[in-house]
């Protein structure tokens, strides 16, 4: 049996952009890519809504920093043969990051701790690493999270570029949520359930490539 890590935040967790509630897990994109591949593939959800790729948000009631927290996840779930790491959205707040570039580097730091810790625990092969792009935000009549993300959509909008480059660079796979899916303008960040279901029915065929099923 293969295993997937799916790594995220808000978007993997399944948040709805009316309410901030769960979507049913039918309709989160783990559990839809999990349905695509069927039983002889396990798909693992990690997602934590705030998550940031690598950045401290001091207000929050739990640590969302996704380099201090992956480590961990990875031993929880190993052996692991591919991991799907989908961050960024949260870095464009300016009071985390602010910029395509700041989320760039640290997805480039996630990648480089997925193969640090393959490596020290010995007992496989790396797994292989899929970077995903998060959906660009977008204009919203929310105040708080049009302030919360204030100039964040002209970066955000940079993301699938820079991580494409940094999959290339790296020997990551790589595809842009973004193709596929919207983000809402109930609040800018989240999608609804058919954008939502869109991104694992999306990620199929390069998971299937990469996994050779």
């Amino acid at each position: 049996m293969k295993t997937i890590l799916c790594y995220g935040d808000s978007i993997t967790w399944g948040s709805a952009p009316a309410t901030g509630e769960r979507h049913p897990f039918e309709v989160r994109w783990p559990n839809v890519l999990q349905k695509a591949l069927g039983p002889e593939v396990q798909v693992i959800t990690d997602g934590l809504r705030g998550r940031t790729t690598g950045f401290d948000e001091h207000l929050a009631a739990c640590d969302r920093n996704g380099v201090r927290i992956l480590p961990t996840s990875l031993y929880t779930h190993a052996p692991l043969d591919l991991v799907i790491l989908m961050l960024g959205s949260n870095d464009m707040k300016p009071a985390i990051a602010g910029t395509a570039l700041a989320a760039m580097q640290g997805m480039r730091r996630l990648v480089e701790i997925v193969r640090l810790n393959a490596t020290r625990d010995r007992t496989t092969e790396p797994p292989e690493v899929l970077i995903v792009a998060p959906p660009a935000l977008c204009e919203t009549a929310n105040f708080e999270f049009a302030a919360m993300f204030a100039g964040g959509i002209e970066h955000s909008k940079m993301l699938a570029s820079l991580y494409s480059d940094l999959a290339d660079a790296e020997g990551c796979g790589f595809f842009d949520a973004g193709s596929v899916a919207q983000t809402s303008p109930i609040d800018g960040v989240h999608l609804d359930e058919n954008n939502t279901r869109a991104i694992g029915k999306g990620l199929e065929p390069i998971v299937r490539m990469m996994l050779g099923i």
